[in-house]
This record gives C-alpha cells, structure tokens and sequence, in this order.
C-alpha cells in the first residue's frame, strides 16, 4: 500500500519542532561546560586573562561567639613557632565552628559599608561577581579537581552575580560527623595556628611557672576569625573577594595584603610520593592566597602524629615554579583561562537568560554543579528548590531581605 503524501503543513509543523530541538540543544550546550585537558599546555593562540592585584577595601572580625564586629579584633601576627611543637595539644578544649550554609550575609554587611562610605563607595561600581574566597579558590582549581564535587546557587542582580556554595543537609551531617582520627589530623592545622600566631608581633617570654607549652598562644576556637575584604580582576570581570586571614607578618599592620600570611600544615616529605602529593596541594595553597593578594604561606611540616619536625616559608608568586615541567604538574595559566570561561559562561546564562524580576514571580536562582571530569553543568531553580535555598528565613532568592531592599531592586 503506497504511503500517503505529507501535507505542507505536517512538513512546517515537522521543520519546527526540529527547529525548537535544535534551538534546545543549543541552550543546554551553552548551559555546560566542559573539562580542559590538562596534559598539555594552553595553546599559544589562547592569551591568558589578566589578573589584577587585589586592592583591600576593609576588613572585619568574628567574636568568639561568631558576632561579626567592624574592627581588627581578630587580627594576629606571625610568629615563630617553636620546633618540636605537639599539635595535639589542647585538643580536648577546642571549640568548633557548627556547619553551616555557605552564606555571603557577612561579606554583604562589609559591602554594604563600604558602599555607605563616600570616600569608598567608587571602588565597588561595576561588579560583576560577589563571592567568598574559598568559592573563588574551587572555580579556579577545578581543572585538575579529581575526587571532590561542588555545588553553588548563583543570583543575578543588575548585572551582578552572587555566589553562594551550596551544601545539602547530608554533606553537613558528614562535615559533623568526622571519625576521630579525621578530626584530630584538621585539628592539627588549627593547632598550627595557635604557634604561629600572638596578639602582638613579639612572642611573649616564656612563663617557667606555667603548664602551657612555649609558643602556645591559646586553646582553639574557629568561631573567631580575621577576615580581608578586597577587589579584583580576572579579564573584564570586576570581583569582589572575602575571606580568611591567618596572620600579618611584621611590626605595623599596613592596611594592605602586603604583610598578609596564610599558615598551613603537611606531612613532612619523605620520598617522591610524599614530594608528588604536596606539589598537588600547592595548587590549592597558591590559589587560596594568590586570591587576597597574601604573599607568603609558612607551611609546617609534621610527623604522622602531630610533631612539628620542620617549618618553612613560600613566596606565594614563586609557587608555580616548584612544579613547573614536572610530571603531572599544574598550570596556574590554565586555572585563570578556565576561570575566565566559567565567569563568562555564567554572564551569558544566569545573566543573560534572567527574566525581569517583579514582586510576583521574584528573581530567579541557579544552580552550578561540579563534577571531576566532567565539567560544569548549570539549571535554573524550581519553587520547590527555592524553599530548600531559602529554608524559611527573611530572604529574596539567596540575598537577606535587608540587603535586597537596601540596593533598591
């Protein structure tokens, strides 16, 4: 039996619904992106972006009860720690910070003076990205990620993109419920901290009366922290950065990154593997500072059980040199061109594809994933991811209401 003819009009409505899928594929295409390959280097044809110094703009303090105050109540200066240091040491009264979602409310509070103050206010026109340090610090780094996945809600506002980690339920259970040799061995970095650091640039003398080991500076609480607050660049997109500072190195704090430390532990390297594994977490090292422009990172290498057995210091510019032309290195130039990408991949969809917000449907959230060897995947969010993101408190998508309100949307 012969086949009937199409008509015109199955043939139109045919061509458009190939159309509408091709236009759908496309949207999803421009919605991802992919893994780099990281075994070879950039093409010379690709320029890496520029990035620019970080410029502090302010800085603030966390109390011991996680009050955030405008002032350097928090600050600490480097000191020399003393060799042989225990890092079990007081691990009994060490006061955690609870788990909790990354929210940018405290970061919003510091922009939000800074935007009050008519002497500052010139230096956060334009933005295009809000976002923590640690946020920032994972997007760069994710090229050569293999293990750990991440997730951010992402917000646009006039032209401004906020960041936001977002952490399930789950992985906050997991967070808190770490075995005892997990916690003690991310005890030890805390404890680190407590050596290396005092209220003053000198160490006080040694007490002979007091129990206390020599150099320690007081029992661990995380709910205090110092924190920078600064502006940059990575290619056209102006960023504003916030996040942790160990300590500054020096007599006179400057007001500036310039005398910033970071403090960190590792194993001390006993063999090429051992050397293999620390040049892989330099990566995370140099891009954590690189980020607040803080110039020198004091590692302090330590035995399997805490024992400080060497303490030395890093030139966070001269980092990339240590593993560049090894096996497996990494390439910083590699990190800022995917940055560059993914910054761009989220202007032309979270920007580009956000409809005009009114009082009745409000502004619209999305979602990035992360997946080692992967890439990146972006959707937008339903109503009922909003109410999981919202979690009943006074908001308007991921920003606190006062903030929402104070920008005039």
């Amino acid at each position: 039996m012969a086949k009937r003819p199409r008509s015109e009009e199955q043939d139109t409505r045919s061509l458009d619904l190939d159309d509408n899928e091709v236009e759908r594929e496309q949207e999803q295409e421009q919605r991802q992106l992919s893994y780099p390959d990281t075994t070879t280097p950039l093409p010379r044809s690709v320029v890496p972006p520029p990035f620019q110094q970080p410029t502090q703009l302010m800085t603030f303090s966390y109390s011991e009860e996680r009050e955030l105050v405008f002032d350097d109540s928090a600050l600490r200066y480097y000191v020399e720690p003393p060799r042989g240091a225990k890092l079990d040491y007081g691990y009994g009264q060490w006061v955690k910070q609870v788990e909790e979602r990354g929210r940018i409310d405290s970061l919003l509070r510091a922009l939000s003076r800074v935007r009050g103050d008519p002497t500052r206010q010139g230096a956060v026109k334009e933005l295009g990205v809000v976002s923590w340090r640690g946020v920032m610090t994972k997007i760069l780094t994710a090229p050569y990620e293999e293990r750990d996945g991440w997730e951010l809600n992402v917000m646009n506002v006039n032209g401004t993109l906020y960041f936001e980690e977002y952490v399930s339920d789950t992985r906050v259970q997991e967070k808190q419920s770490m075995n005892a040799k997990q916690s003690l061995q991310t005890y030890y970095g805390y404890a680190f901290e407590s050596y290396c650091t005092a209220d003053a640039p000198h160490r006080p003398k040694p007490d002979p009366t007091s129990r206390v080991p020599f150099g320690w500076s007081g029992d661990v609480n995380n709910n205090v922290q110092w924190c920078s607050v600064v502006r940059t660049k990575l290619g056209n997109t102006r960023i504003l950065i916030g996040g942790e500072v160990d300590c500054v190195r020096g007599k006179l704090y400057t007001g500036q990154p310039d005398t910033f430390v970071e403090l960190k532990t590792s194993l001390t390297i006993r063999g090429p593997h051992d050397e293999a594994r620390f040049e892989k977490k330099l990566l995370k090292f140099y891009f954590q500072s690189f980020l607040l422009g803080v110039p020198e990172i004091i590692v302090g290498f330590r035995t399997p059980g805490g024992v400080v057995s060497m303490v030395q210091p890093f030139r966070t510019v001269e980092i990339p040199r240590l593993v560049r032309g090894k096996p497996g290195a990494w390439d910083p130039l590699l990190c800022l061109d995917w940055g560059n990408r993914f910054l761009t991949l989220m202007q032309n969809t979270v920007v580009a594809h956000s409809p005009a917000d009114d009082a009745s449907s409000g502004p619209s959230v999305w979602r990035v994933r992360f997946s080692p060897g992967t890439g990146i995947r972006v959707r937008q969010l339903n109503a009922t991811d909003m109410e999981d993101v919202m979690r009943g408190e006074d908001r308007v998508g991921i920003l606190p209401r006062w903030y929402w309100d104070e920008i005039g949307v």
